[in-house]
């Protein structure tokens, strides 16, 4: 049984080296992508709204407080106060628009469908970590924009368009929970 859980426990991490390595780029490639972003969000934690408080809040969740996104509601949240949080294995409607620190679009929700539908239905636990923290902290109705450190997203992954070390930033708006799971 040890020998078991030893080999089992050898191919998980195998597998999440290879995975996380891209052997065609170096850390030296990236590194000033990666200075750019760290640079760019120590910028957003001392933002501040015109009265002087914080532009965002810091979300740290119980279940996993190594971790955090930022976040900035949009809306007023007194008014979706009561509304649903999803869970993590909820299924949920958003509407979603991906930038990198330097406001380049990567990924949008509106460009999914030919039919005009910017819904994009996912449950929060099939996604990054910083989506999982924003969305299970939304309320339906709720507007934000999220910032998502690189060690919430794809970390030091090259995963599509996303180059490693790369901070995430989306607008997204929480529409539904399709599918609410309680387990």
């Amino acid at each position: 049984m040890k020998k078991l859980i030893y080999l089992a426990f050898t191919a998980i991490v195998l597998i999440t080296v290879s995975v996380s390595c891209d052997s065609s780029s170096t850390w030296e490639e990236y590194e000033e992508w990666r200075v750019s972003n760290e640079e760019w969000l120590t910028k957003q934690l001392l933002l501040k709204n015109d009265d002087g408080t914080p532009y965002y809040m810091e979300i740290k969740p119980a279940w996993y407080p190594m971790s955090g996104v930022l976040i900035h509601y949009f809306n007023d949240r007194s008014q979706t106060e009561g509304n649903l949080r999803p869970l993590v294995n909820s299924t949920v409607d958003v509407k979603y628009i991906g930038r990198f620190y330097n406001d380049v679009a990567f990924d949008s929700s509106y460009t999914l469908t030919a039919n005009g539908d910017s819904i994009f239905r996912v449950q929060p636990i099939n996604t990054v970590v910083g989506w999982q923290i924003a969305l299970t902290d939304m309320r339906v109705g709720d507007s934000a924009r999220v910032v998502i450190p690189f060690m919430e997203g794809y970390g030091t992954s090259t995963v599509g368009s996303i180059p490693p070390y790369s901070n995430l930033v989306f607008d997204m708006k929480l529409v539904d929970i399709y599918k609410y799971e309680l387990q």
